[in-house]
């Protein structure tokens, strides 16, 4: 066999550049946009009227008969958009007394198909701190009686920058100040439950004075496959240290998503009714003891 002739070798050359040349693009795009969620850059700037407008047709209360002005609850779904755990969170905080809003930030915004939600993920779409704008334009419409807010996975990032917002007195990115902000919300929130949160390098809570925060049950996955654990452990540790009240759980053998029945096509997470139920457990004693 012949060797390549050199023409040959300098398009190989050439067309290995290019693609590496690419590869380096697309990191340093992908940081470029991390670095600007992190920061709170967004070119999206919403009141809350038009944040409510947005939103409005997705939400929906559980139970379906219960007006949005009766929700004693809010609830913020994970990465992959609103599903089945959602419905039974909103069904056990209903049986408390608590009828549920639940919020779909994903349909409005067109990331419910084509595998955008992945984006969401990824931390390239629609951060922790910008979605909780989402929560103020939920929040802003339950009048001021008790509500307890539960997010799982992002919906626990978000809900953790929402009370950030809310203890150092600014504003979700995106969205317009006004009246309906976090630190104005803040005392109707009587308590919170975090499932399994986000807590890594993007989650922007670690800051401000936690002492008029509401009490918080996080509860965490000790195999959990896509978030860490520790780092939860670590952060809630610090927010206690800030004056945060927080009731840290871990569940022994537990996966990420382990309250969830529909998953994405090739998804490796499990479905653990044993897990979800200790988990029920814990955020009912909660909600009784609080």
């Amino acid at each position: 066999m012949s060797a390549p002739r050199p023409d040959r070798r300098r398009r190989w050359r050439r067309g290995l550049l290019l693609g590496a040349g690419l590869i380096v693009l697309l990191l340093a795009g992908i940081g470029a946009n991390t670095v600007r969620n992190r920061a709170g850059l967004t070119p999206v700037h919403d009141s809350i009227a038009e944040r409510v407008a947005e939103l409005a047709p997705f939400w929906r209360m559980v139970p379906p008969q219960a007006a949005l002005s009766q929700a004693r609850a809010v609830l913020m779904s994970g990465c992959d958009g609103p599903r089945d755990n959602m419905d039974f969170w909103a069904g056990l905080l209903a049986e408390t007394g608590r009828p549920g809003l639940i919020i779909d930030s994903h349909s409005p915004r067109h990331l419910d198909g084509w595998e955008l939600w992945r984006l969401v993920c990824a931390g390239q779409v629609l951060p922790g701190a910008e979605r909780a704008g989402d929560l103020v334009a939920g929040l802003s419409l339950t009048g001021r009686a008790p509500v307890v807010l539960l997010g799982a996975s992002h919906g626990g990032w978000t809900v953790l920058e929402f009370l950030a917002q809310a203890v150092t007195g600014t504003t979700p990115p995106g969205i317009e100040g006004g009246p309906a902000r976090p630190d104005n919300l803040l005392p109707q929130v009587q308590a919170v439950v975090l499932l399994y949160p986000y807590c890594g390098l993007l989650n922007g809570a670690d800051q401000g004075d936690w002492q008029n925060a509401p009490p918080i049950l996080m509860v965490g996955a000790a195999e959990d496959e896509i978030v860490s654990t520790p780092a939860c452990a670590a952060l809630a540790e610090r927010l206690r240290q800030r004056g945060a009240r927080i009731d840290w759980h871990v569940l022994p053998g537990a996966g990420h998503g382990f309250d969830q029945r529909e998953r994405a096509a090739f998804s490796t997470l499990t479905f653990d009714p044993a897990q979800r139920a200790h988990a029920a457990d814990l955020v009912r004693a909660f909600l009784a003891a609080n």
